[in-house]
């Protein structure tokens, strides 16, 4: 894949990279994925059943591109009413689903997302060859 992952020297370390340079490739956007399933419900009561909806989600997006989470070069994530339970549970799905690959990433904590009942919102950039 025509991406380089940097983490310079002098910046933390963590499952993320700080930098995703890309040199080519097919540029693939794909918008926030959230909970619903697909008729539009929300599916999973609890924010870990949630964050696997919207990993596997994420996998049917990318897919629908021919791509796959190992092209995702950045992600954006956004959990409302974000706590130190929620950032672990998290992490420890992206892990599970990303491997050792490590995107760039952001993760912002926000009151609201567009459904009341919705508990995380990621969207990701993805470039494949």
């Amino acid at each position: 894949m025509p991406v380089q992952y940097l983490n310079p020297e002098g910046l933390s370390r963590g499952t993320y990279s700080h930098t995703a340079v890309v040199t080519g490739g097919r540029t693939i956007h794909v918008s926030g994925q959230v909970a619903f399933d697909e008729h539009g419900r929300v599916a999973g009561a609890t924010f870990e059943e949630q964050a696997e909806r919207v990993f596997a989600n994420l996998k049917l997006a990318l897919g629908a591109a021919g791509a796959e989470l190992r092209h995702v070069v950045k992600m954006n994530t956004y959990v409302r009413d974000l706590t130190g339970t929620r950032l672990k549970a998290f992490r420890e799905i992206r892990a599970r689903h990303f491997g050792a690959h490590q995107p760039a990433s952001t993760l912002v904590g926000t009151p609201a997302l567009v459904h009341e009942d919705l508990m995380l919102e990621v969207e990701v950039v993805a470039v494949v060859d």
